[in-house]
């Protein structure tokens, strides 16, 4: 729809199919009109980063399902043993705290703060399995 008219200023054509001058004036481009407010998300690089270690997860078998949810301030990737269960990680960017804390926390179970930081790949080396130093 590239036109809007308010429905109570709306004028009707008259015999000869013209609109009266007010009603055409009301008439505007959704150009003109303010932007929805903008939400965040991960952006295709970060994503594919994401993606990456969600298949890897799912190869070893700890990782089943996952669900993406975003707003204004912050978008987060939720992942899950069981569909049935809460989220066993979530990976948030939040770009308001970048200069603070870093954009990116992994949260677990109850909201609990893994890690924090500025750099996505670093963050997501958390759930890499631990090597031994003997080895």
């Amino acid at each position: 729809m590239s036109e809007v008219v308010a429905i109570d200023e709306y004028r009707r054509p008259d015999s000869t199919g013209r609109r009266d001058q007010a009603a055409s004036t009301l008439v505007r481009s959704s150009a003109t009109q303010p932007n929805p407010e903008k939400h965040v998300f991960f952006d295709r690089q970060e994503f594919a980063v994401i993606l990456n270690l969600y298949s890897r997860m799912v190869g070893r078998g700890e990782w089943r399902d996952y669900a993406i949810g975003h707003d204004r301030e912050s978008c987060s990737f939720a992942v899950f043993r069981r569909t049935a269960d809460g989220a066993l990680f979530r990976i948030v960017k939040t770009p308001k705290l970048a200069r603070k804390q870093g954009a990116y926390t992994i949260l677990g179970q109850g909201g609990r703060i893994l890690r924090r930081g500025r750099d996505l790949k670093i963050m997501l080396r958390y759930f890499e399995p631990k090597r031994d130093a003997l080895a």
